[in-house]
């Protein structure tokens, strides 16, 4: 569990983040959204415990944040970057190994028991057939859940994502967002960053909005992800509607302009 309270951020006299608060629940899965340089990433590093507040406090299951060493920190917080782009051709397999760079000691090398547990978290995401394949042979997709797997090695359960379908296609984005609601159906808890508000709507079960530093909203998606928040949050006009499919019933956004929205 993460709980965030009263938490603020400045760098020098210019404010980030203004009284924030939530909780991440256990087996969660939270969108972050808000426009270009609200405080998303600084929300995330603060959580990381690579920023210190100004004020409030980062609990991570009851601790500060501040108080765990990095190698203990590592074993509750796996962090999952935006992108990846490889300056060697490590293989997929040798890759993930390297996320368990925190859990062994200084001269330590990687042995059959740990390539067995990377093994299995590439087979968790369904690309264990890679796990020989150079990393930079791999699609965008291929590599960010190889970034998700590496993350998954650590073994921490609550796992934080900056943007992790930034610079993937439409297919790709979908695959990964299916996979990171698997993760949560097996009991991490999530937070990602995103800018698509439709990602928030269909997998999310909660949203997070930042405006200007502070919380405009937080809650069930499909409860805080009005066409009014929506414009307040990007400056367009926005219908939220359900869609109903043969699969199921859906909640999407469409777009506007300049057109009143009539929401649901």
């Amino acid at each position: 569990m993460i709980e965030v309270k009263n938490l603020c951020f400045s760098y020098g006299s210019g404010s980030v983040l203004d009284n924030i608060n939530f909780c991440a629940e256990p087996g969660s899965l939270i969108a972050v959204l808000g426009p270009n340089g609200v405080g998303k990433t600084t929300l995330f590093r603060c959580l990381l415990g690579f920023l210190k507040p100004s004020s409030g406090s980062v609990l991570v299951n009851g601790k500060d944040v501040n108080l765990f060493s990095k190698k203990d920190l590592a074993k509750e917080i796996a962090y999952i970057p935006q992108s990846y782009n490889p300056v060697f051709n490590h293989t997929v397999l040798d890759c993930v190994l390297m996320g368990l760079t925190s859990s062994l000691s200084v001269f330590e090398q990687p042995g059959p028991e740990h390539e067995k547990k990377a093994l299995q978290c590439l087979q968790m995401l369904d690309i264990e057939k890679l796990a020989h394949r150079g990393s930079m042979k791999i699609s965008g997709g291929e590599r960010q859940l190889m970034l998700i797997a590496r993350a998954l090695v650590q073994d921490a359960k609550v796992l934080i994502m900056d943007e992790p379908t930034s610079s993937l296609d439409y297919g790709n984005s979908f695959n990964v967002m299916d996979r990171i609601s698997e993760l949560r159906d097996r009991g991490y808890t999530i937070l990602f960053s995103s800018h698509n508000p439709d990602q928030g709507l269909r997998w999310a079960d909660k949203v997070l909005a930042l405006k200007d530093g502070r919380v405009l909203a937080y809650g069930p998606a499909k409860e805080s992800l009005s066409g009014t928040v929506l414009k307040e949050l990007y400056g367009i006009d926005v219908s939220v509607n359900n869609v109903s499919t043969g699969n199921g019933d859906y909640t999407v956004c469409i777009p506007l302009g300049g057109k009143t929205a009539q929401n649901v």
